[in-house]
């Protein structure tokens, strides 16, 4: 194998390799297989392309076309004609439309995704895209260490997009590809220096290969990488740890660590993964619709919501009685949590009000008694943690809030201070929206039925930020996500002067069985709550297609009940709900968190569970291999045929065997110098002598001193053996073909050049082999059959020649 053969299939490889860690993106597999059959395919295409005379700079355009063409023919099925196997002219468009629909399939779905066809068509044209960058980096242009640039972007992007579902092996895998690169490039570059003196007596000579050296450290540098990191410490700086409150004292309070929690919220809404976080058990009938608080910010400076207590207490057995609760012997309902490793640096998720809380290591949370937020004093105190809750069972009816007294006077101006920059149109649109409600009550209801309206859209895309520019951008695009929601709801509430605050924490969880749930990371969520006399902090949702709106919001009763408004619950829940719908009502938000049942888990092709293709495109790309294979066939054909006639060996005229050639290899140089000429458009004349023959060739192709030297030397070579009694030819045959041959190339214009590598006129005698062969078999078939034939027929013949001749006497 030559050595630009060995880059084409280590690029194409090292790609292969490099785009495994986009696997874990999407639920199936299949998709992978076909990325693959594009880029060997690219490869091929590259391969062919840099044996034609071309411009080197042609390669990948060429390439790109043909990723364009394996596009259109893969995914733009409306547009395709012939039953999907050549693109049509309406393929561009609908190839179009399967990728804006994959553009909205990112938004829309969380990782593992399914395999829609526009994310398919995404991952797909990026692999191929990639090893387009990679092959005409490192083969075309030969700067193998650059084509680590492109591997490292498509490694970075899938890994960093797999999140928790990534793996070291992707790394060791795409790492080994880009290592196999180097290698190769590395002994092309050590052959051109020839042949390698060892330096003892007992030294070899070597050439083209790399010292172990050079394998050594590569290899070595490979296992640092993936070693090393198992024995550094582990730094925890990071989003998680920036932000508002901090460390205090009250009582025997000590430090505890202080995060942001819109901010860390954010980062896990913004990249959701179905790992599974933590599993509880709640005695309660009502456990599919209640949240796990983990606290909630009572402070908007204009900036952001934060926590405004800097004090914490030590956490005692039994928690202080919940704010603005009347009755506290109302019905209980006890919790089991058991954390999972995944879950880091987090406040303790409590249903609310949480009466009391055991846990193995109270030394290590804290309480800020405001909130009731219970805070550890570690980065790693929620890992892997087992505790119990006691909580209160709080259910008031609509009529029952809208009963509710006010707030009292140090509740008020608490929780409905305001920052003096907010922009009047915030106040001003939410008195324009509860303009016809006179409670509380109905203007929180109000303002909730307005954000899940369709006026709304849930979007993660949207930039982050809680403050006062980011509230009026929210509500004029209407576009973002539950942290905008509950943020801008507590703000407007504020400015109709109900109390209320920003609570963040968890979503119920998929119901495992009768009462056990499953909280994974597509669960985190932020809220508004609102104060009401007599009941206290009481949820609200304004965030469309996520959540449970509770019982006591009438607008919303029917939600209540309807599980596509639990998009906590999987498609595969075992929750005593009624079977959720596969209607057209149901949007793309609700098929990502499985409530639209499992016909609608995917808008196109979830039915691809293995690694295989569909039927289409695997006979679609097998049409397209087996086409370019047949037109590679004459150039392949030629191109051996001459390595046959003047290559190496000791049976060929450039081999080096024994100094005296043989007829037969004389015969094969003046052959190759005739095909050679016919390709070019100089077709052979049989009715010539050898000289004469030569003669015209240099005349026609008006060669060079030098060409049409070693023409004629080749003629007279032919000559002699065809006629002399003994040839005796000892010349170097095979150079003087190669010379003639780059003498007819460069008196050749492009176009002939170019049909003369990838279409060569000679190539016809393969035709006629293979039509003298069929004919040779039809000829030697039938005169088998015929003796079968007669051999069978003979004794019936037999027969009846006997039976004429006793009639006849």
């Amino acid at each position: 194998m030559t050595t630009r053969a060995k880059l084409t299939v280590y690029s194409a490889l090292a790609t292969a390799l490099a785009s495994l860690c986009l696997t874990p993106l999407l639920t199936t597999k299949s998709w992978i297989t076909h990325a693959f059959l594009v880029i060997a395919v690219l490869a091929a295409v590259g391969a062919g392309l840099r044996r034609t005379p071309l411009f080197r700079w042609t390669v990948p355009l060429g390439q790109l076309v043909a990723l364009v063409l394996l596009l259109l023919i893969g995914f733009a099925e409306s547009g395709s004609v012939w039953g999907g196997l050549i693109p049509g002219p309406d393929s561009p468009s609908s190839l179009d439309r399967v990728f804006g629909s994959g553009l909205d399939d990112i938004q829309q779905y969380a990782i593992p995704a399914p395999p829609n066809a526009g994310l398919r068509l995404i991952l797909v044209g990026s692999v191929g895209l990639i090893a387009l960058i990679v092959d005409t980096v490192a083969v075309t242009y030969r700067r193998s260490a650059l084509a680590g640039l492109p591997l490292l972007a498509l490694y970075s992007v899938g890994n960093g997009l797999a999140g928790d579902h990534g793996s070291w092996i992707w790394f060791g895998l795409a790492a080994a590809g880009y290592l196999l690169l180097l290698f190769a490039e590395g002994q092309d570059r050590v052959s051109r220096w020839g042949r390698i003196f060892r330096g003892t007596s007992r030294g070899t000579e070597s050439s083209g290969a790399v010292g172990l050296g050079g394998q050594q450290v590569g290899i070595l540098a490979l296992a640092v990488a993936m070693l090393l990191p198992v024995f550094l410490p582990h730094w925890d700086s990071g989003l998680l740890h920036s932000g508002s409150g901090g460390s205090g004292t009250g009582g025997s309070a000590g430090a505890v660590t202080s995060l942001d929690p819109l901010v860390s919220l954010q980062a896990e809404i913004t990249r959701p993964t179905n790992t599974e976080l933590l599993r509880y058990t709640l005695d309660s009938d009502i456990a599919d619709q209640t949240y796990l608080r983990t606290g909630s910010l009572d402070v908007f400076d204009g900036t952001n919501w934060k926590l405004g207590s800097t004090t914490v207490a030590d956490l005692g057995a039994a928690l202080p009685p919940p704010e603005g609760l009347q009755d506290p012997n109302l019905p209980q309902m006890k919790g089991d949590f058991q954390v999972s490793n995944a879950l880091e640096k987090s406040w303790l998720p409590m249903p609310y009000p949480a009466l009391s809380v055991q846990l193995p290591n109270r030394g290590e949370w804290k309480l800020d008694q405001l909130t009731r937020t219970v805070m550890p004093t570690n980065d790693k105190s929620i890992k892997g943690l087992h505790y119990q809750v006691t909580s209160l069972d709080v259910r008031p009816t609509a009529n029952d809030l809208r009963d509710a007294p006010s707030a009292p006077q140090d509740i008020r101006e608490h929780y409905t201070a305001l920052p003096t920059n907010l922009p009047t149109e915030v106040s001003q649109l939410a008195r324009q929206v509860t303009a016809k409600q006179t409670t509380n009550y109905d203007k929180a209801v109000a303002l909730a039925a307005w954000f899940t309206g369709p006026e709304f859209r849930y979007d993660t895309s949207v930039s982050s930020g809680t403050g006062t520019d980011a509230i009026v951008t929210f509500l004029r695009d209407k576009r973002g996500f539950c942290v905008h929601f509950a943020s801008t709801m507590a703000a407007m509430a504020r400015t109709l002067k109900i109390p209320a605050r920003v609570a963040v924490g968890f979503t119920p969880g998929d119901a495992q069985s009768a009462n056990t749930y499953s909280v994974t990371g597509r669960m985190y969520h932020a809220w508004p709550e609102l104060y009401f006399g007599g009941y206290g902090w009481m949820r609200f949702e304004p965030t469309p297609s996520r959540g449970v709106q509770p019982r006591y919001n009438e607008q919303a009763a029917t939600a209540t009940t309807a599980p596509s408004q639990q998009p906590t619950a999987a498609a595969t829940s075992d929750a005593p709900a009624p079977a959720p719908s596969n209607s057209k009502d149901c949007d793309a938000k609700l098929r990502q968190m499985g409530e639209c049942g499992k016909k609608n888990t995917a808008v196109g092709d979830t039915g691809q569970d293995s690694w295989l293709l569909s039927a289409q495109v695997l006979g679609t790309l097998a049409v397209v291999v087996a086409l370019i294979a047949l037109l590679l066939v004459p150039m392949f054909w030629r191109a051996a045929v001459r390595q046959r006639r003047i290559g190496g060996g000791r049976r060929r005229p450039g081999g080096d065997g024994p100094a005296e050639l043989t007829d037969e290899q004389v015969l094969a140089a003046w052959d190759e110098l005739v095909d050679s000429a016919w390709d070019l458009g100089i077709p052979p004349d049989e009715s010539r002598t050898p000289r004469a023959a030569a003669r015209r060739i240099s005349e026609r192709a008006e060669l060079g001193e030098d060409a049409a030297a070693a023409a004629g030397r080749l003629a007279l070579a032919t000559e002699r053996v065809l006629y002399a009694r003994s040839a005796h030819v000892t010349a170097p045959l095979a150079a003087d073909v190669r010379t003639a041959r780059e003498g007819l190339l460069a008196t050749a214009g492009r176009r002939e050049r170019t049909r003369a590598v990838l279409l060569p006129p000679s190539s016809a005698q393969l035709w006629w082999r293979i039509s003298d062969a069929v004919l040779a078999a039809r000829v030697t078939v039938g005169g088998r059959v015929g003796r079968v034939s007669d051999a069978v027929t003979r004794p019936v013949r037999r027969v009846f020649t006997r039976k004429g001749r006793d009639q006849e006497s």
